[in-house]
């Protein structure tokens, strides 16, 4: 079998800008620099420099709208995503109406098994028993035309808020509130569906003040601040791009959970991850903290996850966020087994240590469980670097799809592609540049194979297959010490489009042992005889760790290991060759 080998490059370098902060570390304004960080203001994390909600296109007739049901007192139901995304919308979507006074309000989120992605007409029919005026979606919505029509023909209204890459048709909404949708002028088209309907809420709060409500009622508007660890759990959870708008609402929201100011749901989420709450980081949110919240939509129902997050007791929302970390656990069995099946399935493309994968590559069983094969297709496409869509059996006659793609090829516009040159191949596609699902009949298996691989033949070239790992440069052991471990830690904050620094470097290894059964623990010395440091690299490759010893590179991350009450430099490896 064959493994990532990576070309590691240097990030180019610009000049740091004058208006930086005088006491930044060098270290630091560089590697903002180089993150085209172009003014001392792209640093603010202040919410006073969010960008203006009025620019978002709907965002009017949606708050007369959501003013109408509060004021009529409308049954409201919010219909969200299974993913840590749509959960964190949906329980936002809640909690803020419910802070501003809204009378009846409930949710539903489609259980995936039953009812796929959206507001589908199927889903309407299941709402319509909740008897709503008005439904709302978060993180969804924008490619639901016959859902929505559905709510229209039994007298629901609609409001979407979404994310999502609008295709051609819109549906017929009462509003629609997307970023992306055409000739909107809001200047960050990067927002989570989190995001999204923060914003809305934004928009509601001030409508409401101007328009009298909290006055006639004794009140004071809501702080939404409050608000914002949802946005910051939603926003890293679902691995969209931190421009700068992204970094304040995620920065913010860290702020508060670090202060011990957050759901109570999210409190037991770290408890039962083993994170430190205080000193929370957003890398924290997305791996430890996401998974689990994401393991209900996988396997059972996020309706698990989004009463975690609505809840106010401690003690109660501990139970829940123990049921999460025990779903998790057993997500992450499934997926081990399935990975091992796919990587003896793989071997079929690696002849006599020459690969013979296409560019574009497709695995299907039909046992594999449905919930997880997007984890696997994540896997696969970091092993072999390559677009990559797992299928598993969806109901008696179709598959189900799930897709992740490399840069340089946007998977859900390669999609409809195909769908344009074989019409009826696909029953339904949806997602955006990176990710994306989509369903077919079994029997178009081969073919949609044949012309997945011939469409992404046509866009990248062999060069594109060539992954690469972009470095900030070299650290010495004298750079190198706690102070600079923890500025690099609690920068950024990092994430997707504004990437936590790589460095590489060689070091002689000098103990090497394998903890926690898939991580290999290394005491690495510093050339020259700097003195030593420690180092981990999880989920190794085990099979070829023993090779690696002696004197080897390194591309790596810098971490503060935190060991009864003792913290120490850990570098976390991203990748690790002989010399």
């Amino acid at each position: 079998m064959k493994f990532l080998n990576p070309q590691i490059i240097r990030r180019q370098s610009y000049p740091v800008p004058p208006d930086f902060p005088s006491d930044l570390p060098p270290v630091l304004a560089q590697i903002y620099a180089s993150r085209n960080v172009t003014s001392g203001e792209e640093l603010s994390h202040s919410l006073s420099e969010l960008d203006d909600y009025r620019t978002l296109r709907g965002i009017d007739e949606a708050v007369v709208l959501l003013h109408q049901a509060m004021r009529e007192e409308w049954r409201i139901l919010v219909i969200g995503d299974f993913d840590a995304d749509g959960a964190t919308s949906t329980a936002l979507a809640v909690k803020a109406l419910q802070m501003m006074g809204a009378g009846e309000i409930s949710f539903r989120v489609p259980n995936r098994f039953e009812y796929g992605y959206g507001l589908t007409p199927e889903i309407v029919a299941v709402a319509l028993e909740d008897k709503p005026d008005l439904i709302i979606t978060v993180d969804n919505g924008i490619s639901s035309i016959r859902g929505v029509q559905a709510a229209n023909d039994a007298g629901v209204r609609v409001l979407v808020t979404d994310h999502h890459l609008p295709a051609e048709e819109l549906p017929d909404a009462a509003a629609i509130v997307n970023p992306n949708q055409p000739d909107d002028k809001f200047p960050s088209k990067s927002l989570a569906g989190v995001g999204v309907i923060f914003y809305v809420m934004l928009a509601l709060r001030a409508h409401l003040r101007d328009s009298g409500w909290f006055d006639e009622r004794g009140e004071e508007p809501p702080n939404l601040a409050a608000l914002l660890d949802l946005v910051a759990l939603g926003t890293v959870a679902d691995v969209v791009p931190l421009d700068h708008n992204n970094r304040i609402l995620v920065a913010q929201g860290v702020a508060r959970i670090r202060a011990g100011e957050c759901s109570a749901g999210i409190q037991a989420l770290i408890e039962v991850a083993g994170r430190n709450q205080q000193r929370l980081v957003a890398s924290d949110l997305g791996y430890a903290i996401g998974p689990r919240l994401n393991a209900a939509g996988r396997l059972k129902d996020m309706a698990i996850g989004i009463r975690c997050l609505l809840c106010e007791d401690i003690a109660e929302a501990r139970t829940l966020a123990a049921e999460l970390d025990s779903l998790n656990k057993q997500r992450r069995a499934i997926e081990g087994d399935m990975q091992q099946q796919a990587l003896e399935e793989l071997e079929q493309f690696f002849i006599d240590g020459e690969e013979q994968c296409q560019k574009g590559l497709c695995l299907y069983r039909p046992e594999w469980h449905e919930g997880v094969i997007g984890i696997l297709a994540s896997r696969i496409k970091e092993r072999l670097h390559r677009p990559v869509i797992v299928f598993t059996d969806s109901g008696e006659t179709s598959i189900k799809g799930s897709a992740r793609s490399v840069k340089g090829l946007h998977i859900r516009d390669t999609l409809d592609a195909v769908a344009a040159h074989h019409p009826g191949l696909l029953t339904r596609f949806g997602g955006h540049a990176m990710a994306a699902g989509m369903t077919l009949p079994r029997e178009n298996y081969e073919t949609f194979q044949s012309a997945f691989a011939e469409e992404v033949d046509r866009q990248l070239s062999d060069a594109d297959l060539q992954a690469i790992l972009t470095v900030d440069g070299e650290l010495t052991a004298t750079a190198l010490d706690m102070e600079l471990a923890q500025q690099l830690r609690h920068g950024g904050p990092w994430g997707q489009g504004f990437p936590e620094p790589l460095f590489k470097g060689e070091f002689n290894v000098l103990q090497s042992r394998i903890v926690g059964e898939h991580h290999l623990k290394l005491l690495l010395g510093w050339p020259e005889g700097e003195g030593v440091v420690d180092a981990i690299a999880f989920n190794a490759d085990l099979d070829s760790w023993q090779e690696n010893s002696g004197t080897v590179q390194l591309v790596y991350r810098v971490d503060v290991n935190e060991y009864r009450g003792e913290r120490s430099i850990q570098l976390v490896i991203e990748y690790m060759s002989n010399l």
